[in-house]
């Protein structure tokens, strides 16, 4: 299982697939581990609002493990769109009151 997170706005707007804004500009969709998430969304994205969580089944999908920006800690990145059916939950993702962020209830390891 990996995780996406992105404006609730975007997500409903995928139809069979979810490609980001970023997409084409990076040619990946940029992912997170379950235990990376909440720090990489509060050092992303702190205090931003109208976000949700994609997990995602990742089996089957073009994915790698890499460092691409040379920080340190390797990612999944998604090398193509996600099918719609391999988001198995998308879930309110909302910035705590001192704008970091935490795991939503309900998220699937």
């Amino acid at each position: 299982m990996i995780y996406h997170w992105c404006p609730k706005t975007d997500w409903e707007a995928a139809g069979d697939e979810y490609r980001p804004a970023t997409f084409d500009a990076d040619g990946f969709v940029h992912c997170s581990f379950r235990h990376q998430v909440e720090r990489t969304a509060t050092d992303l994205d702190r205090g931003r609002e109208g976000l949700v969580l994609l997990c995602i089944d990742d089996r089957g999908l073009p994915v790698t493990v890499e460092d691409c920006y040379e920080a340190g800690e390797e990612f999944p990145h998604v090398y193509g769109p996600i099918p719609i059916d391999s988001v198995v939950a998308v879930l309110p993702f909302p910035p705590q009151p001192d704008g970091s962020f935490l795991l939503p209830n309900g998220v699937p390891e």
